[in-house]
């Protein structure tokens, strides 16, 4: 009987790995939780989920969910910058929101970054984010072009 896809056996071998980078932006969280702000495989990079920090682990906007968006928005575009990649080439950003009524506020600086993007994006509400004060979290996947 033949196997389903779902039991077929893995890869024979693991990608390669020497085409891995990451990126740290230097907050306490990172080596506190033991991750990478971004992480570029290839031409892909996975932007972990970004808050309004600033370099120095204080949160940026606090009761202000615009603030808070557009803050996180440009740590993310810093982290794509250092990999080599910039907003242009992200495809697929999902946020986090602590309130439902932070939508529009949300949604404005969004739409003046991503207008023209337009990636795939998906926005939930949660119960609460790592600190009380954080409202919004975002993160980002991107596909670099092969003549970067």
């Amino acid at each position: 009987m033949a196997r389903s896809r779902r039991s077929a056996p893995p890869p024979a071998r693991e990608p390669d790995r020497e085409d891995r980078s990451r990126y740290a932006s230097g907050t306490p969280w990172e080596g506190k939780v033991g991750y990478s702000r971004a992480v570029r495989v290839g031409d892909r990079i996975y932007v972990s989920g970004t808050t309004a920090t600033a370099p120095d682990g204080s949160i940026v906007g606090r009761g202000d969910p615009y603030a808070q968006t557009v803050q996180a928005l440009d740590n993310i575009e810093r982290a794509l910058g250092a990999l080599g990649s910039r907003r242009e080439d992200i495809v697929r950003v999902r946020v986090y929101v602590t309130d439902l009524g932070d939508f529009d506020a949300v949604a404005r600086a969004l739409g003046e970054r991503f207008g023209e993007v337009r990636p795939a994006n998906t926005l939930v509400r949660v119960a609460g984010l790592v600190d009380p004060a954080m409202r919004v979290e975002i993160d980002a996947d991107a596909e670099v072009p092969p003549d970067r």
